[in-house]
């Protein structure tokens, strides 16, 4: 599902990762993450897929309701179990929404 995001400025935290083989507690780890991402002061909406590479894009109100979500407890030790355990590669960018536009079938 495509997030539903306020007019911008907003910003992104764009997450690409390879995964290792197994899911290992991986599943339930990513569901936790979402569901307490979306508590978070300052989180807007997530948008993610998954095949041999994935993605999952945050949208967040402001730098400072990054920092605090990267900051979070529970949110650095899975962090620190994706590096031990979970992933081959990953990669984390952050960036401003200066414009977006809407395109929905039959509406040019």
């Amino acid at each position: 599902m495509i997030a539903n995001t306020p007019r911008p400025p907003y910003y992104a935290v764009i997450f690409s990762s390879v995964r290792t083989d197994g899911d290992n507690g991986y599943s339930a780890m990513a569901d936790r993450m979402a569901t307490l991402a979306e508590s978070q002061d300052g989180f807007l909406g997530m948008e993610s897929v998954r095949q041999e590479l994935g993605i999952t894009v945050s949208y967040w109100r402001d730098p400072d309701s990054i920092r605090k979500w990267r900051e979070n407890l529970e949110h650095t030790l899975a962090r620190n179990q994706g590096r031990a355990q979970w992933y081959e590669a990953f990669k984390v960018r952050i960036c401003k929404i200066e414009s977006d536009y809407d395109f929905a079938k039959g509406n040019p």
